[in-house]
């Protein structure tokens, strides 16, 4: 045998037969491994078994194992009975801190009890400025508008001409610059949505296009005249649109651009360049053609972690994107007016009166809007209807006192009972702050609550934030069953 090789043929039948073993057991673990790591299951080796990857339920247990039925899991405590609540009571709790100067002359405070919706105190004018409380009627009626489970589409479509790609804006407010495997919700991304337009574009052989971007779903202003006119300029917040990248903010992440949805197709023609398709010209505005070839698409997370998004960091670009798709739910147009008119429609048909307040846009920020405390009280209050299980992001996605969100470094002063058993949306502009949710008092009676002052002197921003805590603090202490 020359340079020491050695043929299966020249080694004894023995070694032949247990390398030929080896071999095939080999195989047989190959492929079930590649069976179970791509959950194609036991089929495909031909076995009729379930597989333990898609129907771990339907798995028989070994032969002779006998396990027993489930019984239901023992209660860890008893429920507490319904209990009558005494609003002499809560009165006793809030009345000295709402008589703190540092509130103003305006306060409103009402407290309803969350189990049969009646209202056991209300004090304060007729009608507030709700600041940021106002996204609850937009996250509420973008919920029943919509469904929890609603994504939103951005998507990239063949042209007016056979070299022409346009890049369509679908109101995805949370569409990310680039993929972020830690942010919450999980985003969607322009980077992901150009590589899979690349790949769609090469399989036909097209590797130069013109490039257009669609913003038709959304129209009118895309600032809202009742904004003060310094908020876009400021950067307080973006032009609104349905295509944008990380809501209008430019790349260094502190200005937001003038022009949103140029930037994104922009960035998206970058990207392309990148992946081999040379993009001829400047993106340029256009209207997709009707029923247009679909090259690629990304989703945003379903709406009901955006809502909770929304809520808990009181994001107002994403609460505008919403307000418009209420609007265009609605049969209305994609606008402040269209938003307003479709959550004015949805909140009617679940038993919230809003006919006597003043809706302008879906953040809050207009310091024109006018809400009733009574109707962010019903918001709450349908909101925990067993009815309307597809509501409940609104309260779970508030933000929890002394814990998360826009609360998470507040409630370190009044009382301790406060922390953890607050969840409150925060509102807030210069000379308005308040607080609208659910509240368990001492006794285990749940609260609807609205707080909010919209006449304090600047000088006292901070302090009056700080009352209308401790405000909700004390009814959590209340021992306030009758």
């Amino acid at each position: 045998m020359a340079g020491g090789d050695v043929r299966h043929s020249d080694l004894p039948s023995g070694r032949r037969v247990r390398r030929w073993s080896a071999g095939v057991v080999a195989l047989v673990l190959v492929l079930a491994g590649f069976s179970y790591a791509f959950d194609l299951g036991p089929r495909f080796l031909g076995w009729d078994y379930p597989s333990p990857v898609t129907e771990p339920a339907k798995v028989a247990p070994p032969p002779g194992l006998n396990l027993p039925s489930p019984s239901p899991a023992a209660a860890v405590g008893e429920a507490s009975p319904e209990e009558e609540v005494d609003p002499a009571a809560v009165r006793r709790a809030v009345a000295r801190l709402l008589r703190d100067k540092d509130l103003g002359p305006r306060v409103a405070l009402a407290v309803g009890q969350l189990s049969d919706g009646e209202t056991v105190y209300d004090v304060g004018p007729d009608l507030v400025t709700p600041a940021s409380t106002m996204k609850m009627l937009t996250s509420t009626a973008a919920l029943a508008a919509l469904g929890p489970e609603h994504r939103f589409r951005t998507t990239v479509v063949a042209g007016a001409s056979s070299r022409e790609v346009v890049l369509v804006g679908g109101g995805d407010p949370l569409l990310a610059r680039k993929p972020d495997d830690d942010a919450y919700p999980p985003r969607a991304d322009i980077v992901t949505l150009a590589k899979a337009t690349a790949r769609s574009l090469k399989k036909l052989g097209r590797v130069r296009v013109r490039l257009g971007y669609d913003t038709s779903l959304f129209s009118g202003p895309a600032e809202s005249p009742a904004w003060r006119p310094t908020y876009v300029p400021e950067s307080v917040v973006s032009r609104i649109s349905p295509l944008w990248v990380d809501e209008g903010l430019e790349r260094e992440g502190v200005f937001r651009a003038e022009d949103p949805a140029l930037g994104a197709a922009v960035e998206f023609a970058e990207v392309l360049g990148k992946q081999g398709i040379k993009v001829r010209g400047k993106p340029t505005p256009v209207v997709a053609p009707p029923g247009s070839t679909e090259y690629a698409a990304v989703e945003s997370p379903p709406l009901a972690q955006i809502v909770q998004w929304v809520l808990e960091v009181s994001d107002n670009e994403a609460a505008e994107v919403l307000f418009r798709h209420v609007g265009i739910a609605e049969g209305r147009p994609g606008s402040f007016t269209g938003g307003a008119a479709g959550v004015r429609a949805v909140l009617g048909r679940l038993g919230v009166d809003a006919s006597g307040d003043r809706i302008l846009d879906g953040s809050g920020l207009s310091r024109e809007n006018r809400l009733s405390p009574e109707t962010l009280l019903s918001v709450v209050e349908v909101a925990a209807q067993e009815e309307h299980p597809e509501l409940r992001r609104v309260l779970s996605g508030l933000p929890v006192a002394g814990f998360t969100g826009s609360l998470a470094y507040r409630f370190d002063t009044g009382d301790d009972e406060g922390l953890g058993a607050v969840r409150a949306k925060t509102g807030t502009l210069t000379g308005v702050h308040g607080l609208a949710g659910v509240v368990t008092d001492r006794d285990g009676n749940v609260f609807s609550f609205v707080a909010i002052a919209d006449r304090v002197k600047p000088v006292n921003n901070l302090d009056a934030r700080e009352r209308l805590d401790q405000v909700a603090a004390a009814l959590a202490a209340c021992s306030c069953s009758a």
